[in-house]
């Protein structure tokens, strides 16, 4: 349970009413918007969690009445392209979530406002659509000789600056590169293991591997493989799979991620139903599966078997451990690890699980970062937020540099490399690695 000020009670989430018609009409939207944002405004406690407090506040501070009454609607908008949806307002900060009368959920009215907005046809929906097609995306750049091609147009300045010109994209922004040997038909077979369930976790394990760990950093998957291997627990793949929908879901295409649900779900439940844990090895994803597609889909049997059975990698590894089944014969120190635990892992409400798991090392410390990286998903890579996403992620940047460890990482590929953007000249010795990466170096596993 996550504890907020002044309540011991969880905060409750009340489904999104999405196939509602009402859901898209604008001024209704906005008219939500203006009751949550003026609540915002009276209590202003999430002004240092990302950039859309600020905006919020700055707007009531320079208008006429210095009230939201003074603020034109249409720049209720400013607000809204603001948020990212990391969900840690709602989850670790707002003392007016439900049950609260005030039924604050500031997520969700910023994720209604921009279906209402993707629905309508925004100025950058071009744009948007092609970087949130992660799946597609991975299958074309992934092509022999293209991924070279598309890899080396990445580090190119001037073909970096006409797509920034042409997509809006910043042309300083880490992009991953896109591999040539893809996860999924790499990944090694699962050893023949008879290994019983725990009280807390299944025995056996299916790997929904995810767009970038499939399309871009197929080495983490390999880490999650060994890791289960050396501990002689038995995996296999989940046959198909689609982009899990938290790009679209960002977006507000919210058609999509049905679509995307309804290829998902029947791989998935059927795993869930045959007694595996599934593990998928970047949070956001895990997320979408234990939170989001409930939250659109709340009396689907095979959504919420699903989510039943989804677990975090490190939360399932914590949960092998207090089973006793978890081998503790760790090999290498790791010495100083800064950890920065990302957005999408805070609001599982699952705990630190991978700073429990690291910190099993011998000669290892561990130093956790409960702040927002900035990076967002694709938000943190389009020219209008990048300096912001930078900025956002200065705090991070700031403790891994005073620590001064040996690794850094984060749950989240794409915000560990963001950190190291930051970072630049001032990282020292400190090499990003996943946390699976770290827990395979200390079994003294090689690559």
């Amino acid at each position: 349970m996550t504890v907020r000020e002044g309540s011991l009670e969880a905060p409750t989430r009340h489904p999104l009413d999405w196939k509602n018609p009402e859901f898209y009409d604008e001024a209704k939207a906005l008219d939500e918007a203006g009751r949550i944002f003026d609540i915002c405004h009276g209590c202003r406690r999430c002004v240092s969690l990302c950039n859309a407090f600020p905006t919020l506040f700055d707007l009531v501070d320079e208008s006429p009445t210095m009230e939201l009454d003074g603020v034109p609607r249409e720049k209720y908008w400013k607000v809204i392209d603001q948020c990212y949806l990391c969900d840690v307002c709602y989850m670790t900060k707002c003392p007016y979530v439900p049950p609260h009368p005030w039924n604050v959920d500031f997520p969700h009215v910023m994720l209604r406002a921009k279906a209402v907005q993707f629905r309508k046809g925004s100025p950058t929906k071009f744009r948007d659509v092609q970087l949130s097609s992660t799946d597609r995306n991975g299958k074309l750049a992934t092509i022999p000789v293209v991924v070279q091609t598309v890899n080396a147009a990445a580090k190119s300045p001037t073909l970096r600056s006409l797509g920034e010109k042409m997509m809006g994209v910043d042309k300083t922004a880490w992009v991953p590169e896109f591999t040539p040997k893809k996860f999924r038909p790499n990944a090694a077979k699962s050893k023949p293991h008879g290994v019983k369930d725990g009280p807390r976790s299944p025995g056996k394990v299916a790997i929904f591997s995810t767009c970038y760990v499939n399309y871009n950093e197929p080495g983490i998957g390999h880490d999650l493989t060994k890791i289960l291997d050396h501990n002689a627990i038995p995996y296999v793949l989940v046959e198909k799979e689609a982009c899990c929908g938290m790009p679209k879901l960002e977006l507000g295409d919210l058609d999509s991620v049905a679509a995307l649900k309804a290829q998902n779900i029947p791989q998935l439940v059927a795993l869930a139903r045959a007694g595996y844990a599934i593990l998928t090895p970047v949070p956001s994803c895990t997320l979408m599966f234990k939170q989001e597609i409930p939250l659109m889909f709340p009396e689907d049997a095979d959504v919420k078997a699903v989510q039943d059975a989804m677990f975090d990698p490190f939360e399932y590894i914590v949960a092998r451990h207090k089973d006793g089944l978890l081998k503790t014969d760790f090999k290498t120190p790791l010495g100083k690890v800064s950890y920065h635990i990302p957005c999408h892992s805070r609001v599982q409400n699952v705990g630190q699980k991978t700073r429990e798991t690291l910190a099993m090392v011998p000669g290892t410390e561990v130093q956790t970062i409960e702040r927002c990286s900035g990076h967002a998903g694709t938000w943190g890579v389009k020219k209008e937020f990048h300096a912001t996403a930078l900025k956002i992620g200065r705090p991070v940047v700031s403790q891994v540099v005073h620590f001064e460890p040996d690794h850094f990482a984060s749950d989240c590929p794409m915000a560990g490399h963001h950190i190291e953007e930051g970072l630049a000249d001032k990282k020292g010795k400190a090499e990003l690695h996943h946390p699976l990466t770290l827990m395979r170096m200390a079994y003294g596993i090689p690559e």
